[in-house]
């Protein structure tokens, strides 16, 4: 957890309390005056992001895809809310622990959303959903679907059927 990097977008105030506190001392911290800086970076290094929503910025977090978000605002409106499992929401006045808790747990979920994607080329396969997707288009598969893509995607040779029965179906001739 220690090479977790945190983006603060625009609030140097923020900035200044955390520092004074201490709070993300085992974390790095990176502060970003503009967004598509913050954007580009978040996404190429795969920081967690924290930004405070209002109504200048509110649809900014809708352009980070796969990284972590922590939105701070003032009482939340549907619209913000997504089923995106890589958001988490804080409404204003919050609790310094009630934040590095959100960042810890976080942190976590995007660490086992990661470890679940096998990239394949052009497709990302996702272990925990079953589902390979290219660019917007996502397919659903069965667990023996997936398990033969891990199989072909981890060896380099090509792959014998009583090597198949064997590993994917638990068969021994």
């Amino acid at each position: 957890m220690n090479n977790l990097t945190i983006s603060i977008f625009e609030n140097q105030i923020f900035l200044k309390i955390i520092n004074e506190l201490k709070l993300f001392s085992e974390f790095k911290v990176k502060f970003y005056d503009d967004f598509n800086s913050c954007l580009k970076d978040s996404i190429q290094h795969e920081q967690l992001t924290i930004l405070f929503v209002d109504k200048k910025n509110n649809d900014n977090y809708l352009k980070i895809k796969n990284s972590p978000i922590i939105l701070i605002g003032k009482s939340f409106k549907k619209k913000y809310l997504t089923t995106n499992n890589l958001i988490e929401y804080l409404d204003i006045p919050f609790s310094v622990l009630e934040i590095k808790k959100k960042i810890i747990l976080l942190n976590a979920r995007y660490k086992f959303k990661k470890s679940s994607l096998i990239n394949l080329g052009k497709y990302i396969i996702d272990k925990n959903e079953r589902k390979i997707k290219k660019e917007d288009l996502e397919l659903q598969l069965t667990e023996k679907e997936i398990n033969f893509l891990i199989l072909f995607s981890q060896n380099k040779q090509p792959v014998s059927r009583n090597y198949v029965l064997k590993n994917v179906w638990n068969y021994s001739p």
